[in-house]
């Protein structure tokens, strides 16, 4: 089957699929994972009108892909209008904080890839170009987008082994479907040799994007009403957790307790909205309702959207999480890493193997087999100062680089808009 009939049998598919895909979003806006009012947006529908000259069309699908373009926005912001689009509740949160205020990015929901309402969304706002983030291959959005004469890019590309695999399966329909880009910036050598292989033009690899992200933010007024209630106890932060590695956590909160009784243990689950019921199994506060954390040792579940700037920034020690149980993948171990946190990780980090390796060949960075060596870096980091400085400060090191990748990211992007623009 050629390219081109796979083509045609995705949009069929997804056609057909369309009444299924939005019970589907109804039942996520029922449990909080989509926004009901600004549903309309999925299909399309949005009453938003668009800005007047040139606009670029930038999806990026969750919170990492996001995080990993701020700089491009800020980049982009001064010479265009930018349309940003993602696909989680999350994603958005994330952006009410950390967007300009000058109305030069708009935010919206991203159309699910079914073709009538990808039309529908291309047709009200008219990009002049457009930019998909790691690995958004969606074909009937880039088919419409060929069919508009938008020129795409797909920046920060990423391309897993198995995900390769799968698409040597279908050659044409990779071809087709890659080579829909005229431009591709692949993070790594083995992800563009990847791409090119599928078919894709005019593809380099500048590095990775998540190198160049800038430290989170901070509010520094709660940092130091937070740094006066915690005084000099010992605190560290398990970050990102996903279900089954909390209850992990709690056993090394307790295993490093028996010689630091007032140790503080904070748990950032990776989705906030576990965070009821993880306060209620575990008996801990939650910051998500107030709660400060407890005055004696203890454990703070974090469970709010946008605050491991904050949370970083009070616990010196720092564990990575969705990394510990198979599958795993892994979360950004670069984010600590900025902000001078001595950091371990568990053995599942595949999605994130290059930024592990690039902290381990700093010396910033150990891998823990399980909660008993956890509790051992935990109270090493503890007990040994120096150690634990010298294991932030290389870490920290080894992540200031590629300064400049926003910006030459963000001109990569604008060479596509037409010359008259």
């Amino acid at each position: 089957m050629t390219g081109r009939l796979l083509g045609a049998a995705w949009k069929v598919a997804a056609t057909l699929l369309a009444p299924a895909l939005r019970f589907n979003l109804s039942r996520r806006a029922a449990n909080g994972k989509e926004i009901t009012e600004r549903l309309p947006e999925r299909f399309g529908i949005d009453p938003t009108p668009r800005p007047e000259g040139r606009l670029v069309w930038i999806h990026a699908a969750s919170v990492g892909e996001t995080i990993s373009i701020l700089p491009v926005l800020t980049a982009l912001s001064q010479r265009t209008k930018v349309l940003l689009t993602t696909g989680t509740v999350t994603s958005q949160a994330l952006l009410d904080q950390r967007l300009p205020r000058d109305g030069s990015v708009i935010h919206r929901f991203a159309p699910l890839d079914v073709p009538c309402w990808v039309n529908r969304f291309l047709n009200h706002w008219r990009p002049d170009a457009a930019c998909f983030v790691e690995s958004e291959l969606w074909p009937n959005q880039l088919s419409a987008c060929q069919a508009r004469g938008i020129k795409m890019m797909l920046m920060n590309a990423r391309m897993s082994e198995s995900s390769f695999r799968n698409w040597q399966r279908v050659p044409p329909f990779a071809r087709r479907v890659v080579g829909a880009f005229s431009r591709i910036q692949a993070r790594g050598d083995l992800d563009a040799g990847r791409l090119r292989a599928l078919g894709g033009h005019h593809v380099d690899s500048p590095g990775d994007l998540k190198f160049s992200a800038p430290p989170l933010p901070v509010d520094l007024a709660e940092l130091r009403r937070l740094q006066r209630i915690l005084g000099e106890r010992p605190v560290w932060i398990a970050a990102s957790t996903h279900k089954g590695e909390e209850e992990r956590i709690v056993t090394v909160h307790h295993i490093v307790s028996r010689t630091h009784p007032n140790l503080l243990t904070i748990i950032v689950p990776r989705h906030p909205d576990r965070g009821r019921a993880l306060s209620d199994a575990i008996n801990a506060p939650r910051r998500g309702t107030g709660d400060d954390p407890p005055t004696e040792g203890g454990i703070w579940i974090a469970d709010t959207m946008g605050e491991l700037g904050l949370l970083y920034r009070l616990a010196p020690i720092a564990f990575v999480g969705r990394s510990l149980i198979p599958p795993g993948g892994g979360q950004n171990p670069l984010e600590p890493a900025r902000l001078g946190c001595a950091v371990a990780v568990g053995p599942f980090t595949a999605n994130f193997d290059d930024h592990v390796e690039l902290l381990r060949s700093a010396g910033g960075i150990v891998t823990v087999a399980d909660e008993s060596e956890l509790a051992r870096f935990v109270g090493t980091m503890i007990d040994d100062r120096k150690q634990r400085e010298c294991l932030a400060r290389h870490a920290a090191a080894s992540v200031r680089r590629q300064i400049d990748l926003p910006e030459r990211s963000a001109e990569g992007l604008l060479s596509l808009l037409p010359s008259s623009q």
